[in-house]
């Protein structure tokens, strides 16, 4: 079981790259992996999206399934504190997900504890 870091700092406007990041997330867990997410930037916005069909890309699903289904897996989800701040976002933003925020610190230690980085 290798260990997977998922970094994905893109957001709905790029929602090819979001939601590519997040079905590679989900795909990891299927397979067994141990997977980490940091959402970064434009990416926190992700986790305001509470209803299917509000953010899908082409050939790569739909956000809110994905991220229901790492929720489901228990994935941990660490979220730019500062990036979640300055788009206006509070603690309400990590509800229902096994998220918290985090500062760039974390993601340097995660990545380096990795055996796989992989950015979106």
């Amino acid at each position: 079981m290798a260990k997977l870091l998922i970094h994905i700092h893109s957001g709905p406007e790029l929602k090819n790259k979001l939601t590519l990041g997040l079905l590679v997330a989900k795909t990891g867990v299927a397979e067994g992996h141990n997977v980490k997410l940091f959402l970064a930037a434009d990416a926190v916005h992700a986790l305001n999206c509470r209803a299917e069909g509000e953010i899908v890309g082409h050939g790569t699903g739909d956000a809110n399934l994905h991220l229901q289904a790492l929720a489901a897996a228990n994935v941990q989800i660490m979220v730019s504190g500062m990036s979640a701040k300055v788009r206006g976002y509070d603690n309400s933003l990590l509800s229902g997900y096994n998220a918290s925020f985090a500062m760039p610190d974390k993601l340097i230690s995660h990545a380096l504890d990795a055996d796989t980085v992989l950015c979106y």
